[in-house]
């Protein structure tokens, strides 16, 4: 049991050090994501739109 309650306490103290980002820094990489996963969806949906055209006239 001590070793877990010492585990804890560290553990603590290690996530005092860190540095957690700030609301822009969290609004800015934020934007990133659904930027760049707006355009994957885009990409991936023109793909399967361009092949289901191409199905359409192998078939």
């Amino acid at each position: 049991m001590r070793e877990l309650v010492q585990f804890i306490k560290e553990s603590w103290q290690e996530l005092k050090k860190c540095t957690w980002p700030g609301r822009k820094e969290i609004q800015a990489s934020s934007l990133v994501v659904l930027v760049v996963t707006l355009v994957f969806v885009l990409i991936v949906f023109g793909e399967d739109w361009l092949i289901g055209q191409a199905l359409k006239l192998v078939y």
